[in-house]
């Protein structure tokens, strides 16, 4: 058996006695800062990923590190609050191993957030944009032997973001009262800051926020035909025009999304609601 199946069928089976029959339908990763969204999820049973076979465990400034499965919204989902990171040190393998467990687990879709800077003048910190595209800098995680059980070698890629999840948030928003943007991500490897000069290269080249993470998680969930729905929080603004004592600060990242947190809590249970 190909290790890197034998890996995901092991966490499935760990999960599977862990979780009891909960069926989740929508999975969600929770980056930077995003955490608070798992106290909404009620009946949870919190699985952390120290606990399961083959697991890595997350390393990132906000990310606590566990599998939430219980009802949200009325649907039974299962979050992960924190993700893993190419930046960590992990290869692309563990990257997306979650993601992979939650198809095997049968999720129907995929939600994912992120912390990103915001390389459009327009975004201001706090702002949520949803993302309707990206430019990946990452290793894929799909190069190596193609695993045929969860889609072809060559997927399709001209809708990375579903675009009636994108039309059914911006309603949802709307009915809130909620403002949203909707851009362009751009991934890059970190775990350093961009330059003022990358960030005017993302700019030109067609990206609004720039972060570390997600587009792997996309990438594998589109492998497998699962629809994804994706936003950021800008938590900083990633210009090229800084005044000379600016600094970028992971601490201050986090904080930035923990206050918006609440906006994309509501928008994420309203619309999984009405799925």
């Amino acid at each position: 058996m190909d290790p890197r199946i034998e890996r995901i069928a092991n966490a499935v089976e760990f999960l599977k006695g862990r979780i009891g029959g909960m069926e989740p339908e929508t999975g969600i990763v929770l980056g930077s800062g995003l955490g608070k969204l798992a106290d909404r999820i009620s009946d949870p049973v919190v699985v952390p990923y120290r606990e399961i076979p083959g697991f890595p465990v997350s390393t990132a400034i906000g990310h606590k590190g566990n599998f939430i499965v219980g009802t949200l919204g009325g649907k039974t989902v299962m979050a992960m609050q924190g993700r893993f990171h190419y930046y960590e040190g992990y290869p692309m393998e563990l990257v997306v191993l979650p993601i992979r467990v939650m198809i095997k687990l049968g999720i129907r879709r995929l939600f994912v957030s992120n912390a990103a800077g915001g390389v459009n003048y327009d975004f201001k910190v706090g702002d949520l944009m949803i993302i309707k595209d990206h430019i990946n800098l990452l290793p894929n995680p799909l190069v190596g032997q193609n695993l045929e059980e969860f889609g072809p070698r060559f997927p399709d890629m001209t809708r990375p973001y579903d675009p009636a999840l994108i039309s059914a948030a911006e309603k949802v928003a709307d009915e809130l009262g909620i403002p949203l943007k909707k851009g362009v991500y751009i991934a890059g490897t970190g775990p350093s800051y961009e330059t003022p000069s990358e960030y005017k290269y993302f700019r030109l080249i067609g990206a609004d926020a720039v972060g570390m993470s997600t587009i792997p998680e996309v990438i594998a969930a589109r492998h497998a035909s699962v629809p994804v729905f994706g936003m950021s929080v800008i938590t900083n603004e990633a210009h090229d025009d800084y005044a000379d004592d600016y600094e970028n600060n992971g601490d201050d990242v986090v904080a930035a999304a923990d206050a918006a947190a609440d906006k994309m809590t509501l928008i994420f249970e309203k619309l999984i609601s009405s799925l």
